[in-house]
C-alpha cells in the first residue's frame, strides 16, 4: 500500500513561543495555530496508507489536516481555518514525503454539505424555468403571432411546437428533467465515489457527517478496498467508530495529553459505546 506522506513535523513549543515574541503588536486576540497543538506530543507525526486524527471538538485534528493541506499544497473546494500567522506557521512545518501524485486533495464535511445544496439550487432553477414554459405554452396556444423578421424566428418555432406538441411534450423538449436527487446520506456516499480516484492521497476531514451508522460501514469498506487495492492514502479527522474501526489504520489520540497512537478498541467514546451495548445486552436478547 502506497505512503506517499510519510512524516510531518510541527514547531516545538519552544520554537513557537520564540516566533511570537517578535510579534511587537498587542492587538491580536489569537496567534492562531499558534498555541493550539503546543505541547501536545504531536511535533513528529509518522503515517501509514491510512492513518486517522481522533479527538472531540477542539482538539485540533481539523487544524492538523489544515497544516498538511497547505504545506502540501493539496487541491481543495471549501477554504480552512486561516489567520495572519497560518502562513508563517506553515513554512516553520516539516513533511517528510515522497513525490505527492497529482489529483491528490482535501475534502471536508462542507464540500460534501455545498455539493448536496448545489443540485437543490440547480432543480430550482430547473423547477422555476418548467412553470414559466407551461405558461408560454398556454399563451402561445391562445395568441397570434407573426413574424416580422429572422429575430423573430425564435418565437415563431416556440409558438409553432406549443401549438402542435402536448404541453408535457413542449416543457421536455425545451427543458429536459431534473437532476436526480437522492437523500443527503446518499448524495455524500456518491460524492466520495467520484471524488476518490485511484493512486492519490487523500485528506479528508470529518467524512462521516451526514451519513448513517449504516452508510459509515460502507464508506468504510469503501476506504479500506481504496487503500488496499487501488493505491490511495488516507489521512482522516473523526470520531466515528465505523472509519475507527479500518483494518491496519495509525489512529492518533488527540484527546489524550500527550497525544499517542492508540488501538481503536482503546479509545474513550469506543469504550462508552462498548459499556453501554453491555448494559442494555438483555435488550438485543444476549443477556
Amino acid at each position: 500500500m502506497k505512503t506517499w506522506l510519510k512524516g510531518f513535523a510541527l514547531p516545538t513549543q519552544d520554537q513557537e513561543e520564540a516566533y511570537l515574541n517578535t510579534i511587537r503588536r498587542t492587538c491580536y486576540t489569537t496567534w492562531y495555530p499558534f498555541r493550539v497543538l503546543a505541547g501536545r506530543g504531536l511535533e513528529e507525526l509518522r503515517f501509514e496508507a491510512v492513518t486517522i486524527f481522533y479527538g472531540g471538538n477542539g482538539s485540533g485534528k481539523s487544524t492538523l489536516l489544515n497544516l498538511i493541506a497547505d504545506k502540501l499544497g493539496l487541491e481543495r473546494e471549501s477554504p480552512g481555518s486561516r489567520s495572519e500567522f497560518f502562513d508563517r506557521y506553515v513554512s516553520m512545518c516539516r513533511a517528510d514525503k515522497a513525490g505527492i501524485p497529482p489529483g491528490s486533495r482535501m475534502i471536508t464535511s462542507d464540500d460534501v454539505f455545498n455539493h448536496m445544496l448545489d443540485m437543490r439550487r440547480l432543480n430550482l432553477g430547473i423547477n422555476r424555468r418548467r412553470q414559466e414554459l407551461f405558461d408560454d405554452w398556454v399563451r402561445d396556444r391562445s395568441t397570434p403571432s407573426r413574424m416580422t423578421s429572422m429575430a423573430d424566428y425564435e418565437e415563431l418555432s416556440r409558438v409553432v411546437d406549443s401549438r402542435r406538441m402536448t404541453q408535457s411534450e413542449f416543457v421536455r423538449r425545451r427543458l429536459g428533467g431534473n437532476v436526480p436527487e437522492h437523500s443527503n446520506g446518499e448524495s455524500a456516499f456518491i460524492y466520495f465515489n467520484e471524488k476518490i480516484q485511484d493512486n492519490a492521497l487523500y485528506l479528508l476531514d470529518e467524512p462521516e457527517n451526514s451519513l448513517s451508522p449504516v452508510r459509515q460501514l460502507e464508506l468504510a469498506r469503501f476506504l479500506e478496498d481504496s487503500a488496499r487495492f487501488y493505491d490511495c492514502q488516507l489521512v482522516l479527522a473523526t470520531h466515528s467508530l465505523f472509519l475507527l474501526a479500518m483494518r491496519g489504520a495509525r489512529v492518533y489520540d488527540l484527546d489524550d495529553s500527550p497525544a499517542r497512537v492508540k488501538d481503536w478498541t482503546e479509545l474513550e467514546n469506543v469504550r462508552a459505546y462498548h459499556r453501554f451495548f453491555q448494559e442494555h445486552s438483555a435488550a438485543f436478547g444476549d443477556g
